[in-house]
């Protein structure tokens, strides 16, 4: 599963996914829906979803969409105030790839029988064996100028087990 965006990182992921031949399902998250709090009439996540949908098309791959919204308020927005009203700087992409792309996310996709879940995010992992067990090492990107495993530095052991980075 390709937790496809719309975006280029997700699409080409999807893209380099297929062809070394993974049988790649696009599944777009959609985690925010609350007009009301919105700064214009404009309904981003929708426009997303069609440019995901698009590529999924494009791409010629099963495309699906999942709403996490109710979760992904309750794990990172309510967090996120609560962390500012503390005096703190949170950082709510950390988390969110922690609670919820490789969580919630996660469990998804394991429902639809998916091996992996793959987002864009550009890093490497490497897996090692220590003491007879496979360990999973999240690693920077080659190109260090676009890593982004910064972003990712909170997934664990099971987590890194079942994400794909391309």
């Amino acid at each position: 599963i390709v937790g496809l965006s719309g975006g280029v990182d997700s699409s080409v992921a999807a893209n380099l996914l297929k062809e070394e031949g993974y049988e790649v399902i696009g599944l777009f998250m959609k985690n925010w829906h609350d007009e009301s709090v919105t700064l214009s009439n404009e309904c981003p996540w929708l426009e997303d979803s069609n440019d995901a949908m698009l590529v999924a098309e494009k791409l010629g791959i099963p495309f699906q969409t999942v709403d996490l919204s109710k979760e992904y308020k309750e794990r990172i927005v309510d967090y996120m105030f609560d962390e500012y009203a503390k005096g703190r700087t949170p950082n709510p992409d950390i988390l969110c790839n922690r609670e919820v792309k490789f969580d919630i996310f996660l469990k998804a996709a394991l429902k639809l029988k998916a091996d992996f879940v793959a987002t864009g995010h550009y890093c490497q992992k490497e897996t090692i064996e220590v003491d007879g067990k496979e360990v999973h090492r999240l690693l920077a990107g080659a190109d260090k100028n676009k890593d982004q495993s910064y972003f990712l530095c909170q997934l664990n052991q099971e987590q890194l087990s079942k994400a794909l980075f391309t």
